[in-house]
């Protein structure tokens, strides 16, 4: 065994386990097509100060968990991307997306890096999926996006999802709420933690994220963010729930939900799964308006979004069973050679039916004939190709199907024609 490991907080996804990677990744690819969203991808990097002013410089993720450097001794600060919100807003305003059309619909599949305790589910490099509307936050774009993401889920097969959703109201709204909770809240200051103490003086609301016991019952009977709402925010939110009831889309009000991070504004949501145990979020998003203003744009950009953990969304996929039928696909055919002196004629063969667009591999390893057939049925290759001293000299070749054991010699040209009519699976 090398003397090397991973780094503390990563991990490696091995040949057997992409394939379920790979599964979720395409349904993905599929829905968030079918949507009309178009894929995004920006740099895992970021100058730190997007994160500052996006994220809030009192959360947890700017103040302990962002991994920060300077490539330069004189030059600006650089972090890995802890979220991707940030970065596709960013990357909107500078290619000025919204010159070319009002509205853009986009996703993304991306590797981010938080400085967590590693556990379960939450690795210091991890990734997620998730989808940003930019240019529109209506009503009908919160349901969109919320349906999407469902969508995913149902394609994928999971079920038992809770989806809890509340308004955060706009930011006056917040404001009114924040003097009476933290009024509330005051009395029980003496209890808190260190780092709760300077949640309540900085940012009340995240006390409200908290997933200790204790402190969850001491915010059950906190005011609630519904009753500071405008009538205009609470008819917003009246309209998002009704196009969810239109949809068939389940819901739950949550009114102690809150997002993590300092953009978010009216409509919030997240899902949750009892597969994930006490912390059961899978992911999460909602609107964030205001955002692109924070960003330096001249005037602000309706948006909205969501982000799930892949690797939270596969311990769930897993635990439901979901993964034990997916079957490797493995090359449709495997070269058998009588002899490792063949390997010459055997590699052209090799190379000739690759280059008519048949997945072929062959031994390297010298090991006898019954050994490369052990190895062709390990891979899940479709046939066998055959190859002898008698083969290379008539140019006529034993086809198996490892399927059914069926066998015929065949030329090569009429092995490509058979197999490149055969469909690839």
């Amino acid at each position: 065994m090398s003397q090397f490991r991973a780094v503390k907080g990563t991990r490696d996804i091995l040949p057997g386990e992409v394939l379920s990677w790979r599964h979720v990744e395409k349904i993905i690819h599929q829905v968030a097509g079918i949507y009309g969203y178009g894929e995004i991808r920006t740099p895992a990097f970021e100058y730190t100060d997007l994160f500052q002013r996006s994220i809030g410089a009192t959360t947890d993720i700017v103040g302990k968990e962002m991994f920060t450097f300077r490539p330069e001794e004189k030059g600006r600060s650089i972090t890995l991307r802890p979220e991707m919100t940030a970065g596709v807003m960013r990357a909107y305003l500078q290619g000025g997306l919204g010159a070319a059309s009002p509205v853009h619909k986009l996703y993304y599949i991306a590797d981010l890096f938080r400085k967590e305790r590693p556990q379960a589910g939450r690795q210091r490099q991890f990734s997620q999926f998730g989808v940003e509307l930019i240019g529109a936050s209506s009503p009908e774009a919160v349901t969109e996006v919320i349906s999407l993401m469902m969508h995913v889920f149902g394609e994928l097969g999971i079920s038992g999802l809770v989806l809890r959703i509340n308004s955060l109201g706009d930011r006056d709204d917040r404001m009114r709420y924040i003097v009476a909770l933290k009024e509330y809240l005051e009395p029980y200051a003496g209890s808190f933690d260190g780092p709760l103490r300077e949640r309540l003086e900085k940012n009340p609301l995240r006390i409200l994220d908290s997933k200790d016991p204790e402190v969850r019952k001491i915010v059950r009977d906190a005011p609630k963010l519904g009753d500071y709402l405008s009538s205009s925010a609470s008819d917003d939110f009246s309209k998002v729930l009704q196009y969810l009831d239109d949809r068939n889309v389940d819901y739950t009000i949550d009114p102690l939900l809150v997002r993590g991070l300092d953009y978010y504004c009216h409509t919030a949501f997240e899902v949750a799964s009892s597969e994930l145990g006490a912390q059961d979020a899978l992911g999460g998003g909602g609107r964030y308006d205001g955002l692109a203003g924070e960003l330096g744009s001249r005037q602000d950009v309706p948006a909205v979004g969501f982000a799930v953990g892949m690797e939270r969304l596969l311990i769930v996929m897993e635990k439901l069973g979901l993964l034990k039928d997916l079957s490797a696909s493995g090359p449709q055919v495997y070269i058998v050679m009588q002899d490792s002196d063949l390997f010459g004629h055997a590699s052209g063969i090799c190379d000739t039916l690759r280059q008519s667009g048949v997945s072929t591999v062959m031994d390297f390893a010298r090991r006898s004939m019954k050994s490369q057939m052990r190895e062709a049925n390990r891979i899940h290759a479709a046939y066998a190709l055959f190859v002898g001293e008698q083969e290379a000299q008539s140019k006529v070749y034993g086809l198996k199907n490892l399927g059914t054991s069926e066998q015929e010699s065949l030329p090569l040209k009429d092995i490509i024609g058979r197999l490149t009519a055969v469909p690839k699976t």
